[in-house]
């Protein structure tokens, strides 16, 4: 059963990988589309994140058996990545993808649950399953990239592929039928509006404030960090990319050992130190005798991911009461992945604009500025946020290992 979860780990998260990381590539090179627009398109998925909650609470939850709500969705994925790959101009294209994206996003809530559902201990299980999904993430790019096909719609039609293969897998998974099939659907049900509260805690609520800031830097990344590759000449860029998602296995293999060592406060921070040096390599390297930086500058995404989102949630864990953990959980994955994600594609779109000369873009300053801001809500973590001392996260410190 493992396997076969671990299986469907890897063809979810290899959809995303496929289509995601070169599409601003496609759509700057290609269809001379501008940054804001690319960012627009990247902050796609930041609304499916926002608006999953309450997809995933009503069909899964309540109505339909998770297999077939996976197939459903991946399906009806496949046919908009289809069509989106055949448009030119951005409202197009946008409209197409937003459609996609809230198709995509439930379904990484969904394949969390099912795994859930099928395993014994998920505290001491899931890792180890969900770690495929890593994997496949770095094969797909490995493979695009190869293919030297990243300023195309081809990643758009493979992704679009591996979704149907996906949703005929999910078929073959055991029946998982909704849990709560006869109880009334709330909103409260679907929005973690009950852990609200706990944001009267100070730490807390510069931990959340800290976790939405730091996630508008973090788009930069993901929206423009293959167009910047392509455009200074970087080879197979997309495969070098996957860099990021190899550190990242190797850093959360790290973190009970730096847990014990940093704390939560420190190692928060050093996630957060990492997006700062990662865009300052950024600006600064180049193909030829400076490629080191920007080797560095990917390999960071490790440290910069694991060491502030898995901290994070090993701290909400540790701080929220046991009833509300999960409902606290959704809400700094709202604050994160939607929100935060959301308002970073429009400011990246924003300062790429403004950097922008004919057929090129002044990275250097552009680096610069995603730099700068991380900094900053660095400092403001550092100066604002205390961790109470507890033995309560051991347990959860433990379940990392």
């Amino acid at each position: 059963m493992k396997w076969r979860l671990r299986l469907m780990m890897l063809f979810e998260y290899a959809i995303w990988g496929a289509w995601y990381v070169t599409v601003g590539t496609w759509l700057g090179q290609t269809l001379h589309f501008s940054g804001k627009e690319i960012g627009a398109v990247a902050g796609t998925t930041a609304i499916g994140a926002m608006i999953s909650p309450l997809f995933v609470g009503l069909l899964a939850d309540r109505l339909f058996d998770t297999r077939r709500v996976l197939a459903a969705l991946h399906v009806l994925g496949a046919v908009l990545l289809v069509v989106a790959a055949r448009q030119t101009s951005f409202a197009t294209v946008y409209g197409t993808l937003l459609a996609y994206s809230l198709c995509y996003m439930p379904t990484l809530a969904l394949t969390t649950s099912l795994a859930m559902r099928h395993i014994t201990d998920p505290q001491e299980e899931f890792g180890g399953i969900r770690v495929l999904g890593t994997i496949g993430w770095i094969l797909v790019g490995l493979v695009v990239g190869a293919w030297g096909v990243e300023a195309t719609a081809t990643p758009l039609h493979l992704a679009a592929g591996l979704s149907v293969i996906t949703a005929i897998y999910c078929l073959s998974l055991p029946p998982t039928p909704p849990l709560a099939r006869n109880q009334r659907f709330e909103l409260r049900h679907a929005l973690p509006l009950e852990s609200l509260h706990l944001l009267r805690n100070r730490s807390m609520a510069v931990f959340a404030l800290a976790s939405f800031l730091i996630c508008i830097p973090l788009q930069f990344y993901y929206a423009f960090t293959n167009l910047f590759l392509n455009e200074v000449g970087v080879v197979n860029a997309a495969g070098k990319m996957t860099g990021g998602q190899m550190s990242e296995i190797l850093c959360m293999l790290l973190i009970p050992w730096f847990f014990r060592r940093l704390g939560v406060k420190y190692m928060l921070a050093v996630g957060m130190l990492a997006w700062v040096l990662r865009y300052v390599m950024f600006a600064f390297g180049a193909p030829g005798e400076l490629m080191w930086m920007l080797w560095l500058g990917i390999v960071l995404h490790g440290i910069c991911f694991d060491f502030f989102f898995v901290v994070g949630q090993i701290y909400i864990d540790r701080e929220a009461p046991t009833a509300l953990r999960a409902a606290t959980q959704g809400l700094i994955t709202f604050l994160t992945y939607g929100l935060g994600m959301f308002v970073g594609s429009w400011l990246s779109g924003v300062v790429v604009d403004t950097y922008a000369a004919t057929g090129t873009h002044d990275w250097r300053s552009i680096w610069l500025i995603a730099s700068a801001f991380a900094a900053g809500v660095l400092v403001l973590f550092v100066l604002a946020f205390k961790d109470r001392k507890s033995t309560a996260g051991q347990p959860a410190v433990a379940a990392t290992d």
